[in-house]
């Protein structure tokens, strides 16, 4: 058999080499803790919404999300029903995962973003009712908050 200049073996080598240098869609860095009440569904939606677009989410079930909103520095008026932290930041609620991403592409200086309440029509939240007209709002540790979306 002719010897060529490329064996099978070299070919795969370099294969895999260009695989893993490709990286993941979602830095190690953007895992998600997401802190939810055990008895919440949709808090299980936003978090399939959010693997759906490329983020590993660990879900942890809490009895005390009052005392976990308190310690990740969401403001009581920003509240949501579920606290995730990632990427240094802490995203309060039904934020799209775009959102999200623009965050931790843009890097803004907040302690994270909110999507108050449970809006109609969030991640998470769709169902046969009207979506309704929500923002997602930045916030930071001396209280500061600010429009970052609008949907």
């Amino acid at each position: 058999m002719p010897s060529t200049p490329y064996s099978l073996r070299t070919l795969l080598a370099a294969g895999l080499l260009s695989l893993a240098t490709l990286g993941p869609a979602v830095a190690a860095d953007d895992e998600v803790t997401m802190f939810k009440d055990p008895n919440c569904g949709c808090c299980g939606k936003w978090a399939e919404h959010m693997r759906a677009n490329g983020f590993s989410v660990k879900e942890i079930a809490s009895r005390e999300m009052d005392a976990v909103k308190r310690q990740a520095g969401v403001p009581q008026a920003l509240g949501s029903c579920h606290t995730a932290k990632f990427g240094g930041y802490v995203v309060e609620g039904h934020v799209p995962a775009a959102d999200v991403k623009r965050m931790l592409a843009q890097k803004p200086a907040v302690t994270g973003l909110s999507a108050p309440g449970m809006p109609q029509g969030s991640p998470g939240m769709e169902g046969p009712y009207p979506a309704d007209r929500y923002d997602v709002v930045s916030f930071d540790a001396e209280g500061r908050s600010a429009v970052f979306a609008s949907h």
